[in-house]
């Protein structure tokens, strides 16, 4: 799996015109899942995003996480990131999961998050969704459960 997680103060997601999910202070996760993903993946990657110390403490060092925070997660299936550009100028998505595997994943790294205790929000899978935040500080971070375990 991947993601790529940005700091926010606010973030949303619309679909056709209709807004679907929006969060206060806390994380956006654009989720990518690939073929070789499995429960274990999103158990661990929740995790880990749930402790990640990227919050400013009092004296202003990132030194807090989400579950310190009470900070809410937006979850945004983004099969994008396993786009492979190093040949030619069209990027390849063979290493991302298939469609229907890669949507009960990114639902189970979801649901993974809220057993910790993060309160969790949705995009749509597989929609053309327009997504908005307000990254804060800005702090954007990239996971990736083949290198960061």
């Amino acid at each position: 799996m991947r993601a790529v997680l940005q700091r926010v103060t606010s973030a949303g997601v619309t679909v056709d015109g209709k807004r679907v999910a929006e969060i206060g202070p806390g994380l956006m996760i654009l989720l990518g899942v690939g073929q070789a993903d499995a429960e274990q993946t999103c158990r661990v990657l929740a995790s880990k995003v749930a402790r990640l110390r990227i919050f400013e403490d009092d004296q202003g060092k990132m030194n807090r996480s989400l579950l310190d925070t009470g900070g809410s997660a937006l979850v945004v299936s983004q099969f994008t990131l396993y786009g492979d550009t190093r040949k030619g100028l069209r990027p390849s998505f063979t290493l991302a999961c298939e469609p229907k595997r890669a949507e009960e994943l990114y639902l189970r790294f979801a649901s993974e998050l809220g057993y910790l205790g993060v309160p969790v929000k949705t995009g749509k899978f597989a929609a053309r969704m327009d997504v908005d935040l307000v990254n804060n500080g800005p702090v954007t971070i990239l996971l990736d459960s083949e290198e960061n375990g």
